[in-house]
């Protein structure tokens, strides 16, 4: 628990998206003693996860009621947590308190997700909260290295998921995405707007021949730990083995595994092998 959390006494402000990590948070917090608060983003938190906990559901875009809501709660520490698709501007139809914080991320917000996360955080800073990780609350959450289950990936497996490191990393450079699948060598498929479920669906229509890929998920480089950070689940493994793949590997110590138990449980049905890499430790070249 951190000194200000001790200091101020006042509730963990959690802004939800989907899944299931905002009420994992929410329940690692009350364990630590603290008080906790839920901003539930109308369309994209799951009422059955924030259900237990205080919240109020509001909408995106409508940071007046979002900023009163934390404060009316004394919320002085914030965590970002679960998926929120991007809406368009046309969508978005902010308060005046929305439109003047659009107007301070300014650029960013066109920019890739990183980009306009760390904008996001800044602009939270300046209106008085300070933003904490989710992994540290999830400590168990975290994946460790090495492999999660019975399976372990074979010669072919590590030299696809080097080659995924080199090209996760290329593109994380760009603010792009945080994952790809690569199969022998060759890149199937790479992360973009439409998140993992999606790639791993394009991926699966584009399969050769022989051993399945892998997919590997890492943290960008130089990204803000306290937003956005990798997240595999049971789905995930479901997701690959309907593709056809023979694998995951993610970043150890970056990713944050929704259900680990589950998760080693679906790897170990499935046959795949799940497993936490270092990625500074593998042998990289560029993408061909």
């Amino acid at each position: 628990m951190s000194s200000t959390a001790k200091a101020d006494g006042g509730a963990l402000g959690i802004l939800a998206g989907g899944g299931p990590l905002p009420g994992q948070v929410a329940a690692a917090a009350a364990a630590q003693g603290r008080a906790v608060f839920i901003v539930a983003f109308q369309d994209f938190a799951e009422p059955d996860i924030v259900a237990p906990w205080p919240h109020e559901v509001i909408r995106l875009a409508a940071a007046g009621r979002i900023l009163a809501a934390l404060r009316a709660h004394h919320c002085s520490e914030l965590v970002l947590i679960g998926p929120v698709r991007r809406p368009s501007l046309r969508d978005l139809r902010p308060d005046a308190e929305g439109t003047r914080i659009l107007a301070r991320i300014g650029r960013a917000l066109f920019a890739g997700d990183d980009g306009l996360l760390a904008a996001l955080v800044r602009v939270l800073g300046e209106e008085g909260f300070t933003v904490r990780g989710a992994h540290e609350f999830l400590n168990d959450g975290v994946g460790k290295p090495g492999p999660l289950g019975r399976h372990r990936p074979n010669d072919q497996a590590l030299s696809d998921i080097a080659r995924g490191v080199a090209v996760v990393r290329a593109l994380g450079q760009l603010d792009i995405g945080q994952g790809c699948v690569v199969q022998d060598g060759l890149v199937l498929a790479v992360e973009a707007l439409e998140g993992t479920d999606r790639m791993l669906e394009r991926a699966g229509t584009l399969r050769q021949p022989g051993q399945g890929g892998v997919l590997v998920k890492l943290v960008k480089p130089g990204q803000d730990r306290r937003a956005d950070l990798p997240t595999i689940g049971p789905r995930t493994v479901l997701a690959a083995q309907q593709a056809g793949l023979a694998g995951i590997a993610f970043e150890a110590g970056g990713t944050l595994l929704t259900d680990p138990d589950g998760l080693r449980r679906e790897a170990d049905r499935s046959g795949l092998f799940v497993v936490g890499i270092d990625p500074a430790t593998l042998c990289e070249r560029p993408p061909e």
